[in-house]
């Protein structure tokens, strides 16, 4: 047996997924269906862009995970 290694995933595509998994009009499963990826995976991504974005915004360097989603949901509020 060869040595099993761990996929890979471009920045590009995690990028397209998060994208669609922020949007809503899907959910996780389909979505994990639809790229062929386990939706843990995407939940895992869509909070590392969350965190990531929110940290960009706020001029800080670093948010913590529930800071991060507060301000998320602050945004995406109608």
């Amino acid at each position: 047996m060869g040595k099993v290694t761990r996929k890979r995933y471009a920045a590009e595509f995690k990028s397209r997924v998060v994208l669609e998994a922020i949007r809503g009009e899907q959910t996780l499963a389909e979505l994990a269906s639809k790229h062929g990826v386990h939706q843990t995976m995407i939940a895992q991504w869509k909070r590392q862009a969350i965190e990531g974005m929110a940290a960009t915004f706020s001029g800080r360097r670093c948010l913590s995970p529930r800071s991060a989603l507060l301000m998320w949901r602050n945004c995406t509020r109608r």
